[in-house]
Formats: C-alpha cells, sequence, structure tokens
C-alpha cells in the first residue's frame, strides 16, 4: 500500500525544473500531492495509512491542501469504525454568518486535534492551523503529512510543540 502511494505520488504529485515555493524560496523540486489525494485510490491509500498514525478522535488541516487529507480520514475511519471526525481550518474568518475559522462539528474545548498536511517545506501552514486551533480551545501536539522536504519544518514545529510525523520524505520522490 506505502509502495503504491509513493509510485502515485512520483508519477503525479512531483517535478523537477525551476519552481518558486509558497515560502518564496526557489527550488528545483515541486510536490504538488493535489492530483494524487483528489484521484480515489491516492486518497484510499493516502488516508489508511495516515489513519494507522493519528491517536486521536479528530484530525484538522488548513484548507486547501488538507481539506481531501481530512475528508479522507474521517471516512475511512468510518468504515474501520474508529470514528474519526474532521476540521477545516481557514486561511481567513468565514466573511459572514457565524465568521468562523473552523468547520466541521466541533468538539469539546481540550478535545486533541491531530493537525494533517500534504507537503511541509517551512511548516508554516502547520504552525499556523496548529494555532488556530489550539486559540479555540484545542490541545495539538502532532502534525502528519505525507511528504516532508525537508527544509526546516520539523525544527520550526519542534519549537512550537509540535511533533512531525511523515509518510515520504523528498529524497523519497528523486
Amino acid at each position: 500500500m506505502k509502495e503504491e502511494l509513493l509510485e502515485l505520488l512520483k508519477k503525479y504529485a512531483y517535478k523537477e525544473g525551476d519552481f518558486t515555493l509558497s515560502s518564496g524560496k526557489k527550488s528545483k523540486h515541486y510536490v504538488n500531492c493535489k492530483p494524487v489525494t483528489l484521484s480515489g485510490r491516492g486518497l484510499t491509500l493516502a488516508s489508511l495509512l495516515i489513519l494507522k498514525e493519528v491517536d486521536t478522535k479528530v484530525v484538522a488541516g488548513l484548507t486547501l491542501g488538507a481539506d481531501p487529507l481530512v475528508s479522507g480520514v474521517a471516512l475511512v475511519s468510518a468504515l474501520d469504525s474508529r470514528m474519526v471526525n474532521g476540521l477545516i481550518v481557514r486561511k481567513e474568518a468565514k466573511g459572514h454568518g457565524t465568521q468562523a475559522w473552523i468547520e466541521g462539528l466541533l468538539p469539546p474545548e481540550g478535545t486533541k486535534v491531530t493537525v494533517l498536511e500534504d507537503v511541509v517545506t517551512s511548516g508554516d501552514s502547520s504552525i499556523k492551523a496548529a494555532k488556530r486551533l489550539r486559540d479555540a480551545g484545542f490541545v495539538v501536539e502532532r502534525v502528519i503529512t505525507l511528504v516532508d522536504r525537508k527544509e526546516g519544518g520539523k525544527e520550526a514545529m519542534n519549537l512550537v510543540g509540535l511533533e512531525l510525523v511523515s509518510l515520504f520524505t523528498l529524497k523519497d520522490m528523486t
């Protein structure tokens, strides 16, 4: 299962060339997991593998990269009778209605939540999601990512009390 997901990521998510990353850094390697996580087989494999690493009843992630993963893990957990719910953290507060930062069935304050991410570079997206969740009263200690680019994200997360678990690294892609 893990080998099959890696092959999908190599084929559809990884590119070599000259790229500017969301952090502004230049890179010869680009990883966009959405073509894989928005496919039925890719999402199923990623969700099952991530679920094995989840030790909480709630997963969450910053929109857009984490959206399929959060939904996929919630779905496969229900099929496995584990019942893990999902939350989506907005980049900006909703502009109308409740003006919510977090969407989903909100658990009680103090609930442990695992943050999911497709690709970690600097760690900024995961840290932002964790901060929003912590500000809402949840306990966030762990981030699970499909791919860690190994460019300082893990260290940045450690500084704010987050453990990073990665299924793959950029080296696995090349």
